[in-house]
């Protein structure tokens, strides 16, 4: 178990201690240098410079991320290594399904790629207290980004459960001509 560095604010963790948040992960080795935990405010920053740094995820304002970080912290994640952060996933609880995780954008640094830490982060969000009533997942993909098909794919075979895969967003539907259509996944139920 690792302990994460940041003051508890909300309840996240089942197992929150005083005021810090211990992560559970099955499997996890004590000699993992990996810190999972919520996004805070001051972690704003330091994502969007993630977000950028993947040169493949559309990068929305820094106020965007500030705003993720504090009003959706609760169903988000960032991931530290030895104080860097090298990890974030963005999630909400959808409006209209309260039993439907919507997952905006997942990023890893590229210097920690191939070590499953999204999966981790995803399992990890999953397990929160925020998501205790989820029974689905669903997130867009485009057609070209291979490593996130094989993540959610990954997630549903990991959980047991069924990936539909349908039409999302139109490349029509977005301005200025440049992006690819995004496919919906939805992974449930579980």
């Amino acid at each position: 178990m690792k302990i994460c560095k940041t003051t508890c604010k909300r309840t996240w963790r089942r197992n929150c201690l005083e005021t810090k948040h211990k992560v559970s992960i099955a499997g996890l080795d004590p000699n993992d240098p990996y810190s999972f935990r919520i996004p805070t405010v001051e972690d704003g920053k330091f994502i969007w410079q993630l977000i950028k740094d993947t040169k493949i995820l559309d990068l929305n304002s820094s106020y965007s991320y500030l705003l993720w970080a504090d009003q959706f912290s609760d169903t988000s994640i960032v991931v530290e290594d030895h104080g860097k952060l090298v990890g974030f996933i963005s999630g909400f609880i959808q409006p209209k399904a309260q039993d439907t995780l919507f997952i905006w954008q997942v990023a890893v640094d590229e210097s920690v790629r191939g070590k499953r830490l999204a999966s981790r982060m995803l399992h990890t969000i999953l397990q929160s207290d925020a998501c205790r009533n989820i029974r689905y997942l669903e997130t867009t993909v485009t057609p070209s980004n291979i490593p996130s098909t094989n993540l959610f794919k990954g997630l549903a075979r990991d959980l047991g459960t069924e990936c539909t895969i349908t039409d999302g967003y139109t490349k029509d539907q977005f301005p200025g001509g440049g992006h690819e259509s995004e496919k919906l996944f939805r992974i449930g139920p579980f």
